[in-house]
């Protein structure tokens, strides 16, 4: 992949970090900032070695602004609907990625910054990061999933006020609904230390546990317990099962290699 120009990606052992990095837009998400993101996301899934993945925006104010609305009155009906099935698309990336995937909210997430926090799979907020789907007041409605994933995180009513009124709220409120995960002075580093803390466990297991959660959400019970499963399965035959019996036989800490 050719270098990104509004993202950054830094590598640190198991973690990566995608920065969006346009903060005199506010880390807006230009189309070129989407194909940016899908293009590192396609490339990182396969990176076996990865164990989680942090998603953060530039500078002190930002987490990300939503979509580029400057770009919007230049766009054809039929390039808006090409960028809409892209935003869409890339949260759908987010969510399906093998590995954690962890939104540090450096500062506000408004339309499509808070629907990428959606995707992810645990979100950490700076105490002064406000949020919201603010759709309804520029006259459309979210539509890269934030009416579908926000009432599965804060419950369909509290969703329906949140959408509805296009209300902003601040980061204790967000916590106390559920909407973020938990509030930290740096999200960054605390996102790094949840990284961490996610890298102690067996990767595999991590990676089936992530897709048995998202997989069996929308179904009944029974089809959850049988991707439950179908998941655990996969896990049986690996050299990480054996390693953490011997480790706990042993009295030593586990060292897991992804396999």
């Amino acid at each position: 992949m050719s270098s990104p120009e509004n993202i950054r990606i830094d590598r640190d052992g198991h973690t990566a970090v995608i920065t969006l990095s346009r903060p005199e837009a506010h880390n807006a998400l230009s189309f070129a900032t989407l194909l940016e993101l899908r293009a590192a996301l396609a490339e990182a899934r396969f990176d076996e070695d990865l164990r989680t993945l942090i998603i953060t925006g530039a500078g002190e104010k930002s987490f990300c602004a939503g979509a580029d609305l400057k770009e919007r009155p230049s766009m054809s009906e039929a390039q808006v609907r090409r960028f809409v099935a892209n935003i869409r698309e890339l949260m759908d990336d987010i969510e399906n990625f093998p590995a954690p995937v962890i939104a540090a909210i450096n500062g506000f997430a408004f339309g499509g910054g808070l629907e990428l926090a959606l995707a992810c799979d645990l979100r950490i907020a700076a105490p002064t990061a406000q949020l919201g789907l603010t759709e309804c007041r520029l006259a459309i409605i979210p539509g890269a999933g934030g009416t579908q994933r926000l009432p599965r995180i804060v419950g369909i009513g509290k969703a329906k006020e949140l959408i509805l009124t296009g209300r902003r709220i601040g980061a204790p409120e967000a916590q106390s609904i559920n909407l973020i995960n938990e509030v930290a002075a740096d999200p960054l580093s605390r996102a790094r230390e949840v990284a961490a803390e996610i890298g102690e466990c067996g990767p595999l297991a991590v990676r089936q546990a992530k897709r048995a959660i998202n997989a069996g959400s929308g179904v009944d019970l029974t089809t959850g317990l049988a991707i439950e499963a179908e998941c655990y399965k996969v896990i049986i035959p690996t050299e990480d099962r054996l390693e953490a019996l011997a480790a706990f036989r042993e009295k030593r800490p586990p060292r897991f290699k992804g396999k």
